[in-house]
Protein backbone atom coordinates (compact mmCIF):
# COMPACT_ATOMS: atom_id res chain seq x y z
CA UNK A 1 0.00 0.00 0.00
CA UNK A 2 2.99 2.61 1.03
CA UNK A 3 4.48 1.89 -2.63
CA UNK A 4 1.20 2.41 -4.43
CA UNK A 5 0.80 5.70 -2.51
CA UNK A 6 4.18 6.42 -3.44
CA UNK A 7 3.93 5.61 -6.80
CA UNK A 8 1.10 7.72 -7.75
CA UNK A 9 2.45 10.53 -5.66
CA UNK A 10 5.53 10.65 -8.15
CA UNK A 11 3.56 9.98 -11.12
CA UNK A 12 1.37 12.73 -10.25
CA UNK A 13 4.75 14.77 -9.78
CA UNK A 14 6.09 13.96 -12.98
CA UNK A 15 3.01 14.87 -14.86
CA UNK A 16 3.42 18.95 -14.23
CA UNK A 17 7.17 18.53 -14.31
CA UNK A 18 9.18 20.35 -17.31
CA UNK A 19 12.48 19.29 -18.83
CA UNK A 20 14.87 22.39 -17.35
CA UNK A 21 16.23 23.42 -14.21
CA UNK A 22 18.59 25.67 -12.28
CA UNK A 23 20.51 24.05 -9.76
CA UNK A 24 19.42 26.07 -6.30
CA UNK A 25 22.80 25.21 -4.60
CA UNK A 26 26.14 23.83 -5.61
CA UNK A 27 26.75 20.99 -2.55
CA UNK A 28 24.52 19.46 0.30
CA UNK A 29 25.94 17.43 3.20
CA UNK A 30 23.66 15.26 5.52
CA UNK A 31 21.36 12.13 6.95
CA UNK A 32 19.60 9.78 4.98
CA UNK A 33 16.79 8.04 7.17
CA UNK A 34 15.05 5.39 5.92
CA UNK A 35 15.16 1.67 5.69
CA UNK A 36 19.01 2.31 5.92
CA UNK A 37 20.09 4.97 7.67
CA UNK A 38 24.22 6.97 6.92
CA UNK A 39 25.34 10.36 5.49
CA UNK A 40 24.67 11.30 2.53
CA UNK A 41 26.64 14.27 0.41
CA UNK A 42 25.12 16.15 -3.23
CA UNK A 43 27.26 18.12 -5.71
CA UNK A 44 26.04 19.43 -8.94
CA UNK A 45 28.17 19.20 -11.72
CA UNK A 46 25.54 21.09 -14.33
CA UNK A 47 22.71 23.43 -12.87
CA UNK A 48 20.53 19.47 -13.57
CA UNK A 49 23.32 16.91 -13.01
CA UNK A 50 24.34 15.71 -9.99
CA UNK A 51 26.34 12.92 -8.12
CA UNK A 52 24.72 11.29 -4.84
CA UNK A 53 27.19 9.69 -2.59
CA UNK A 54 25.29 7.71 -0.10
CA UNK A 55 27.27 5.62 3.13
CA UNK A 56 24.85 4.12 5.17
CA UNK A 57 24.54 1.11 7.59
CA UNK A 58 21.38 -1.38 7.36
CA UNK A 59 20.91 -3.84 10.22
CA UNK A 60 18.61 -6.99 10.17
CA UNK A 61 18.18 -10.22 13.02
CA UNK A 62 20.12 -11.76 10.82
CA UNK A 63 23.06 -9.59 8.99
CA UNK A 64 24.06 -6.08 9.41
CA UNK A 65 25.27 -4.17 6.07
CA UNK A 66 28.03 -1.76 5.48
CA UNK A 67 27.21 0.76 2.10
CA UNK A 68 28.39 2.99 -0.11
CA UNK A 69 26.10 3.87 -3.16
CA UNK A 70 27.02 6.29 -5.81
CA UNK A 71 24.61 7.92 -7.87
CA UNK A 72 24.31 10.03 -11.48
CA UNK A 73 21.00 12.10 -10.82
CA UNK A 74 19.16 14.04 -13.33
CA UNK A 75 16.99 17.01 -11.92
CA UNK A 76 14.00 18.53 -13.34
CA UNK A 77 11.76 21.69 -12.34
CA UNK A 78 8.55 21.20 -11.38
CA UNK A 79 6.57 23.84 -12.42
CA UNK A 80 4.45 26.22 -10.18
CA UNK A 81 6.46 24.91 -7.18
CA UNK A 82 9.93 26.95 -6.77
CA UNK A 83 12.22 25.20 -5.35
CA UNK A 84 10.84 21.79 -5.94
CA UNK A 85 12.36 19.17 -8.14
CA UNK A 86 11.90 15.67 -9.35
CA UNK A 87 15.08 13.86 -9.97
CA UNK A 88 15.73 10.03 -11.23
CA UNK A 89 19.04 8.24 -11.89
CA UNK A 90 21.12 5.22 -11.56
CA UNK A 91 24.40 3.80 -9.66
CA UNK A 92 25.87 1.45 -7.92
CA UNK A 93 27.09 0.35 -4.67
CA UNK A 94 30.11 -1.65 -3.33
CA UNK A 95 29.63 -2.63 0.51
CA UNK A 96 30.06 -5.82 2.81
CA UNK A 97 27.56 -7.87 4.43
CA UNK A 98 28.05 -9.12 8.46
CA UNK A 99 26.00 -12.37 8.63
CA UNK A 100 24.84 -13.42 12.49
CA UNK A 101 24.14 -16.80 12.93
CA UNK A 102 23.60 -18.08 9.13
CA UNK A 103 22.96 -21.27 8.51
CA UNK A 104 25.02 -21.66 5.51
CA UNK A 105 27.75 -20.63 7.99
CA UNK A 106 29.20 -17.67 6.52
CA UNK A 107 30.95 -15.03 8.42
CA UNK A 108 30.91 -11.60 5.63
CA UNK A 109 30.66 -10.76 2.19
CA UNK A 110 30.95 -8.40 -0.47
CA UNK A 111 27.58 -6.73 -1.28
CA UNK A 112 27.09 -5.46 -5.20
CA UNK A 113 24.40 -3.98 -6.66
CA UNK A 114 23.17 -2.12 -9.36
CA UNK A 115 20.75 0.67 -7.98
CA UNK A 116 18.16 3.01 -9.92
CA UNK A 117 16.42 5.97 -7.91
CA UNK A 118 13.55 8.55 -8.58
CA UNK A 119 12.97 11.29 -5.63
CA UNK A 120 11.67 15.06 -5.01
CA UNK A 121 14.29 17.18 -3.79
CA UNK A 122 13.31 20.50 -2.18
CA UNK A 123 15.20 23.67 -1.57
CA UNK A 124 13.97 26.17 1.44
CA UNK A 125 14.48 29.23 -0.09
CA UNK A 126 16.47 31.93 2.32
CA UNK A 127 17.95 28.69 4.12
CA UNK A 128 20.72 26.43 3.75
CA UNK A 129 18.42 23.06 3.95
CA UNK A 130 17.80 20.50 1.77
CA UNK A 131 15.37 17.70 1.74
CA UNK A 132 15.16 15.14 -0.51
CA UNK A 133 12.72 11.93 -0.62
CA UNK A 134 13.64 8.93 -2.75
CA UNK A 135 13.20 5.50 -3.88
CA UNK A 136 16.61 3.59 -4.31
CA UNK A 137 15.10 0.20 -5.43
CA UNK A 138 18.45 -2.24 -6.22
CA UNK A 139 19.24 -5.26 -7.92
CA UNK A 140 21.75 -7.38 -5.73
CA UNK A 141 24.40 -9.18 -7.92
CA UNK A 142 26.82 -10.53 -4.49
CA UNK A 143 26.78 -12.59 -2.46
CA UNK A 144 23.17 -13.04 -3.82
CA UNK A 145 21.07 -12.13 -7.31
CA UNK A 146 18.13 -10.55 -5.49
CA UNK A 147 15.88 -7.40 -5.97
CA UNK A 148 15.28 -4.88 -3.18
CA UNK A 149 13.17 -2.70 -3.29
CA UNK A 150 12.84 -1.28 -0.05
CA UNK A 151 15.43 1.61 -0.76
CA UNK A 152 12.50 4.84 0.71
CA UNK A 153 14.75 7.15 2.29
CA UNK A 154 14.50 10.76 3.64
CA UNK A 155 17.53 12.86 2.64
CA UNK A 156 18.18 16.34 5.51
CA UNK A 157 21.37 18.73 4.35
CA UNK A 158 22.57 21.37 4.82
CA UNK A 159 23.10 23.31 1.46
CA UNK A 160 26.85 25.09 0.91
Amino acid sequence: MKQLFLSILFASFLMFASTSTKAQYKNALGVRLGDAYGVTFKTFLQSDKALDFILNIRSRNNYSQFRLTGLYEVHNAIQGAPGLRWYYGGGGTLGSVDYKNDWRDRDNDLLLSVDGVLGLDYKFEGAPINLSLDWKPAIELAPDTDFDPRGVGLSVRITF
